[in-house]
């Protein structure tokens, strides 16, 4: 059994196609299949059910990928503590970051780290915040900005902010005057929100539900200025953290009655190697964020 033939079984087992793994892993469908067959005899199980079009796995196979992506997070890892030891000064920090976060955090927590690491590669993700710890949970990502009420079993997070969910609308809207709005005022609204794996948009859609109805979710984006523009040009209304609503010129911010708050915070997983580049970022990040 060869490491070559796991990391074939765990991207098929995963695409749950021979054709997509091949173009993944740039080999060809023939040595695929016939390094699968030799994966299976070599187990003495089948390990995908076959059809003339598709491909899955069968009970044992999902037993098995279960190990298989353990052994190649270790096998990564171990990589990863001897790069660690090798290059000591330099590294890449892998990060997810929510849109929301990402406004405040890019433009000036970021951009600090960068000024007194310069070593340091940094790759962001944009996601949400479901699909931050998704990737977290793969291995994909070395960190990421999370929604604490989503955090996952073996991801230690550390609580770094708390934000108000504000409601936002152009200066002329009926409901500008208002020192606090209700949710249920907001019924025949347009909406605006962040896609579909972000807790800011499954909270307020929760809070509509709870007030006896669904919004009228007229576009979805991952780009807080889009939304922002598009509030300006009074398309329809959204929903911000305070962060970023109050810092905004053109369009009015307004608490809700019943207040809405996210709490965020970094994590990580616990079982995994922390490499003297991510020690250094996770302090940063922790300091950055107590003397805001």
């Amino acid at each position: 059994m060869e490491l070559r033939q796991l990391k074939y079984f765990q991207t098929i087992g995963r695409l749950n196609s021979i054709t997509k793994a091949a173009v993944q892993l740039n080999v060809s469908q023939p040595s695929l299949t016939v390094a699968m067959q030799n994966l299976e005899e070599e187990l003495g199980v089948l390990l995908f059910e076959r059809s003339y079009r598709n491909i899955s796995l069968t009970s044992a196979g999902a037993m098995f990928l279960k190990h298989v992506d353990d052994i190649l997070l270790r096998v990564d890892d171990s990589v990863r503590e001897i790069t660690d030891y090798r290059t000591k000064r330099a590294g890449t920090i892998k990060i997810g970051i929510p849109p929301m976060i990402g406004v405040f955090v890019f433009s000036y927590i970021l951009g600090q780290f960068r000024k007194l690491h310069p070593e340091f590669e940094l790759t962001i993700v944009e996601r949400g915040s479901l699909s931050v710890l998704r990737l977290l949970e793969k291995g994909k990502l070395d960190v990421g900005f999370v929604v604490l009420g989503d955090a996952l079993d073996g991801v230690e997070v550390m609580p770094v902010t708390c934000s108000e969910i504000k409601v936002c609308m152009r200066r002329e809207h009926p409901l500008s005057g208002l020192s606090a709005v209700p949710i249920a005022a907001l019924r025949e609204e347009a909406f605006i929100l962040l896609k579909e794996d972000t807790y800011n948009r499954r909270l307020i859609i929760e809070e509509c539900k709870k007030n006896q109805y669904s919004p009228n979710i007229i576009f979805s984006t991952r780009q807080v200025q889009t939304i922002i523009n598009m509030v300006e040009q009074g398309v329809g209304i959204s929903f911000l953290i305070d962060a970023v609503s109050d810092k905004q010129q053109n369009i009015i911010s307004r608490p809700l009655c019943r207040p809405l708050v996210i709490e965020a915070g970094l994590a990580w997983r616990k079982d995994r190697y922390i490499t003297n580049a991510l020690r250094i970022f996770i302090n940063f990040i922790e300091k950055a964020f107590n003397n805001l």
